[in-house]
């Protein structure tokens, strides 16, 4: 019996001893493996002009087709390449790449890291959430009970066509009492709202608003903007003239405002890390940085690559942040919950 026993034993123990013996199998060979250092200094490289890349990637040029605003656009879409690095670093046997692809991915965790980690809180006294509506939207009366759902007490829509606005009145006015709508643009509140006007992004026609909603806590302006829109070309890079110098005027307008506290919503047609839009994200913070979980991508509904939807604050702590569900529009609505200083007003 003993002696059974002890081979039973015996043999359940060989299982982990197998394994073990591979990796040190795996290791042995590495070790005694001259070339590991000669090996796959192409993937090394390769993986330093990544880092490099996104270490300076304030430094791309936009001289040439806006290659640096490209870039930043779609800037944590690079880690991607990072495993894949990693992968061929392992299939090559080469420890040279392997320490390589360790600066992409410091650096990129340097970059975005604290976007993975969820930064929501419980509180806040005012809700508030914005959606580029489409102007082909199918169903805008759908569009506007979803995003109403959200529960938010201010709510921007961007894109709005003169045929469309009134659906959008009738479908919104059991739950906001207040609205304006400037233009292509408009904002609807639970709470009073006055000062509605259109604000000048250089553009011809309104895109743009600004007005003030008095909260239970004070008063706070709204912005509510849809900067113009951007095309990648073949023959032209990134072409995005237009957004950029409506940009820096929507900058001037938060700017010279009065109130100390700030909401900026709507469709900006570029995300946090571009540069064009530094203006803007100078001045503002953006709720999903400071208090959301992930990335936020709102942008195409269907398969979300970038945020080019944007919630930013000026004076106003952010609590939480979040992406609502797909309505009938190609964007993703947007939300979030935000403390209103009471003593700032």
């Amino acid at each position: 019996m003993a002696q059974a026993y002890l081979t039973e034993t015996g043999s359940d123990g060989q299982g982990p001893e197998r394994r073990g013996s591979r990796l040190r199998r795996l290791l042995d060979g590495w070790r005694g493996d001259r070339g590991i250092w000669r090996r796959g200094l192409i993937l090394g490289a390769l993986a330093v002009i990544l880092a490099l890349v996104m270490l300076l990637h304030a430094q791309i040029p936009n001289t040439i087709g806006n290659l640096g605003s490209l870039t930043e656009t779609f800037l944590p879409w690079l880690g991607l390449i990072i495993p894949v690095l990693l992968i061929l670093a392992f299939v090559r046997k080469s420890a040279t790449a392997l320490i390589a692809v360790l600066l992409p991915a410091i650096v990129w965790l340097n970059l975005f890291g604290g976007l993975l980690t969820d930064k929501t809180a419980g509180g806040g006294d005012l809700t508030v959430a914005t959606h580029n509506v489409n102007a082909d939207n199918p169903d805008p009366s759908g569009t506007a009970r979803d995003v109403a759902a959200s529960g938010a007490d201010v709510l921007a829509l961007e894109e709005l066509t003169a045929t469309a606005v009134p659906v959008y009145e009738k479908a919104l006015a059991s739950t906001y009492k207040y609205h304006s709508v400037q233009g292509t643009v408009g904002l609807w509140s639970k709470y009073p709202l006055t000062g509605s006007q259109p604000v000048d992004i250089k553009l011809g026609w309104t895109r743009a608003m600004r007005a003030t909603v008095t909260t239970p806590n004070g008063q706070v302006a709204f912005f509510v903007a849809h900067l113009p829109s951007v095309r990648v070309k073949l023959e032209a890079g990134f072409t995005a003239r237009q957004r950029d110098k409506s940009a820096d005027a929507l900058g001037e307008a938060i700017a010279d405002e009065s109130i100390k506290q700030v909401v900026l919503l709507g469709d900006l047609n570029g995300t946090m890390n571009d540069r064009a839009l530094n203006a803007v994200t100078a001045q503002m913070r953006s709720t999903q940085g400071a208090a959301g979980s992930g990335f936020g991508f709102s942008w195409p509904a269907s398969f979300p690559m970038a945020r080019i939807d944007q919630i930013m604050v000026k004076g106003i702590e952010p609590v939480t942040s979040w992406t609502l569900p797909e309505t009938g529009s190609d964007h993703l609505p947007i939300a979030a919950r935000v403390k209103v200083d009471a003593t700032a007003s």
